[in-house]
């Protein structure tokens, strides 16, 4: 119970940090400290450069990397301060061995006017990188509302089922992509889904909405779990038919579905062309092959819409993690495949929140951090008796 406990405060923490926030990420503290650092160093140069050499030249660079950091008020007076500063270095025998005279020659001269147009650009440069910051923080916040919407947050709890869930898109700035999953509390159980969209972009979006739009409907009104995998497939092929072109072909889904009845200690799983879910049990970690593969969605209908439903013991205190190929096609830096089955196995038993954390952070390190494909995950386990009265 008190990793339960805990993933309640967890999710009302993440609630918080999740909510719609268009504020611009401050950019890193040595990149705003950068104009002073630069003026630093110039002050260093100048006492030990000939007088031949005016070190002082090099403000005119200045407003430019203000601008990196900083907005088109603050550059330009970055470039005010720059032209005078140039102006005392010129003429201050101290530093350079300089005569005041030094301030009006035409080559100083010069310089602060080039400051000056430089410092025109950089303020230039800082609107624009505000406006196109501003831009992004909008989109990715579009993005986050649309991943809520398209996948919604998933209960922790039904009924006799604890679920979590994992997702990483490939685009960081996208936030979602053509892997999907659901859980929906039933008449007939819990039932799950896990899917991932062939292509990518805004066509896999959508065809994701589609899949996750038929399966919330059929999840309820059907008796049967291939009953339910034959209604989106219908649902799935309607649509496709009021595309045009060769986008027809493109838009099928790998899918795993998954039901967990209430008074059944056993598990109904129809694979339709993805990665076998792996069953957490008292004798260890299992993957659950198909005996019979039923075709992707979107493609029964050119094969014939066969769903074949698989049956396997899944007990109070059992672990189903259901996946999309983006887990086992990670590679690491040499090539390498992520061995997911070898790796859970080393794990030994978890909650459902902390398998998910530990394979988020494994994918990361087995990676390299380079994770370069959209990837889900959803753990469900069935609570033992004494936790479910």
């Amino acid at each position: 119970m008190r990793w339960l406990a805990r993933r309640r405060a967890d999710s009302r923490r993440t609630s918080k940090v999740s909510s719609t926030d268009l504020r611009v990420p401050a950019p890193p503290v040595w990149l705003r400290w950068l104009p002073a650092l630069y003026v630093v160093g110039l002050l260093i140069l100048e006492p030990i450069t000939p007088v031949q050499w005016p070190v002082s030249f090099l403000l005119i660079a200045l407003p430019v990397v203000s601008a990196y950091a900083h907005g088109p008020v603050f550059v330009a007076a970055v470039t005010v301060f720059a032209v005078a500063f140039e102006a005392v270095l010129a003429g201050t025998p101290c530093c350079a061995g300089r005569a005041v005279g030094y301030v009006g020659e035409r080559h100083y001269v010069a310089s602060y006017i080039s400051t000056a147009l430089v410092g025109m650009l950089g303020t230039f440069l800082a609107a624009t990188r505000m406006r196109r910051e501003r831009t992004l923080a909008t989109v990715r916040s579009v993005a986050e509302a649309a991943q809520r919407v398209l996948l919604r947050p998933v209960p922790r709890r039904l009924g006799q089922v604890s679920i979590d869930t994992l997702y990483l898109s490939a685009a960081a700035e996208a936030r979602i992509g053509g892997d999907l999953y659901e859980a929906v509390l039933t008449a007939y159980g819990v039932r799950l889904l896990i899917g991932d969209v062939r292509g990518k972009g805004l066509v896999a979006v959508e065809t994701a909405a589609t899949m996750l739009g038929a399966f919330r409907e059929a999840a309820h009104d059907e008796p049967d779990l291939s009953g339910v995998a034959r209604r989106v497939e219908r649902s799935m092929t309607r649509r496709a038919e009021q595309l045009e072109g060769d986008e027809v072909a493109e838009r099928f889904v790998t899918a795993v579905f998954a039901e967990i009845p209430e008074h059944e200690q056993v598990v109904h799983i129809v694979n339709c062309g993805h990665p076998p879910p792996l069953h957490f049990g008292r004798d260890g970690v299992t993957e659950l092959e198909p005996t019979d593969p039923s075709p992707p969605i979107n493609i029964g209908v050119m094969v014939g819409d066969s769903y074949h439903m698989d049956v396997a013991p899944f007990s109070p205190g059992d672990q189903l993690l259901l996946y999309t190929d983006g887990v086992t096609e990670t590679r690491a830096p040499e090539g390498s495949f992520y061995p997911l089955l070898d790796r859970v196995r080393s794990w030994g038993p978890m909650a459902p929140q902390d398998l998910l954390a530990c394979l988020h952070r494994d994918l990361i390190d087995f990676s390299g951090g380079n994770l370069d494909d959209d990837t889900a995950a959803m753990a469900a386990y069935r609570l033992p008796t004494e936790l479910t009265g």
